[in-house]
């Protein structure tokens, strides 16, 4: 009988160890099925761009894992019972009825949406471009506002900074200001600090700095300091929640729902179960929690594939390492800048910035995508034999140990 594999999102993280995962095993001893909501690939990082009107290039889910193996499932995910082993999902489309599909491995890819934080008004009345639908939903609201009104991007993070320079740079006739709860780009070096201070006061961007929004209406946010800013389009990018399926298992999670995993990152309480990306507690340098973005995702689903193959073929375990490189944030479309970080994620003496960081972003972007439909990097692969069946029932100590 087969193994049967599944993938559960197909972001960047989920479409990458289905790839990696058929490029690695036998098609006679495994099926991987991916299943996801939407039937293309959609590339999360470009989001801002998406909600300013530019078009991107379309990317079939069944297009790209033609002829690997993977089988491609569109259905929205509703349930996951980890004891029986199953995943309950329901057609795309709004069907009728559910189905069960069942596993013997599963990995748990399903990422993360937008969090208003329990900001009062900000689920009603802000935007969102953590997901595609609201990158689109923005977009329409961005096309109908006349010159001179006020545009509130709250969060100065990265998803933040991308967002308001990338509006005012497609709308100049818009009055764009960013609400940073710190100083503005106070994680940068020096250099990286002075270049976006130099690109944003050139956009024409109001900046709020140490400002906390307390409220948001449709035509304005409320600060802590009794300030109203007037906003006919509030952006909300502070930050990222996970898919709160996971929550709902036995799986062992942390208070924020993303489940905990070992360095193969393979659950702690659940040794059938994979989860890579924002869904997963990963550890990189430092013992340290890696944040949520591509740049940390990708690789745990590098490790998690080789895992599941290895531990499938009686193979040794590899080790893929996971640390940080630099911080790449586009600033429209002709401004970038490239902070060089240490393993640890902290900002060092040095960046690239203008149009070489600018083409440099457009090509990471280029490459994440070029990843998807390449899993292994081009490199040659050679599929292996399953041998023995992956461990069903092993305990917690038993799968640290593995590790």
């Amino acid at each position: 009988m087969q193994h049967r594999i599944v993938v559960l999102g197909a972001g960047y993280t989920g479409a990458t160890a289905a790839g990696r995962l058929a490029r690695r095993l036998h098609r006679e001893d495994v099926t991987v099925t991916l299943v996801n909501a939407e039937p293309d690939f959609v590339e999360r990082v470009r989001m801002h761009q998406v909600a300013t009107g530019q078009r991107l290039r379309t990317r079939p889910l069944t297009a790209l894992f033609d002829g690997t193996g993977v089988q491609v499932r569109q259905a929205r995910v509703t349930g996951v019972d980890v004891d029986r082993r199953t995943v309950t999902v329901q057609a795309a489309h709004g069907g009728d009825g559910t189905e069960e599909l069942p596993y013997d491995t599963l990995v748990y890819a399903l990422g993360s949406g937008w969090d208003d934080q329990g900001v009062p008004g900000a689920a009603a009345h802000a935007h969102e471009i953590a997901s595609r639908a609201g990158a689109l939903r923005l977009r329409d609201r961005l096309a109908g506002l006349s010159a001179g009104q006020p545009v509130a991007v709250v969060g100065g993070g990265l998803t933040g900074i991308e967002a308001v320079t990338e509006i005012a740079e497609a709308r100049p006739d818009l009055a764009v200001a960013l609400v940073a709860r710190g100083g503005l780009g106070d994680w940068l070096s020096g250099k990286g600090r002075r270049h976006l201070r130099k690109v944003v006061d050139g956009l024409g961007v109001t900046v709020h700095e140490h400002t906390t929004v307390t409220g948001v209406e449709a035509d304005r946010v409320h600060t802590a300091g009794g300030t109203d800013l007037p906003s006919a389009a509030t952006v909300w990018t502070t930050g990222f929640a996970v898919h709160p399926i996971a929550r709902a298992t036995a799986l062992e999670v942390t208070g924020t729902g993303q489940i905990v995993v070992d360095a193969t990152m393979r659950s702690v309480s659940h040794p059938d179960v994979y989860a890579v990306g924002d869904a997963a507690l990963a550890l990189g340098p430092g013992d340290k929690p890696l944040r949520m973005s591509c740049a940390s995702g990708t690789p745990t689903a590098w490790q998690a594939a080789d895992a599941i193959a290895a531990r499938l073929t009686g193979r040794g375990l590899p080790h893929v390492p996971v640390r940080y490189f630099n911080q790449c944030v586009s600033l429209g479309r002709r401004e970038g800048l490239i902070q060089y970080v240490t393993a640890y994620d902290r900002a060092v003496n040095a960046a690239l910035t203008g149009r070489t960081a600018a083409l440099y972003k457009e090509l990471v972007c280029k490459a994440a995508a070029w990843g998807i439909a390449h899993p292994t990097l081009g490199l040659p692969t050679r599929r292996h034999r399953v041998v023995r069946p992956a461990p069903a029932a092993a305990g917690a100590a038993d799968v640290r140990a593995s590790a």
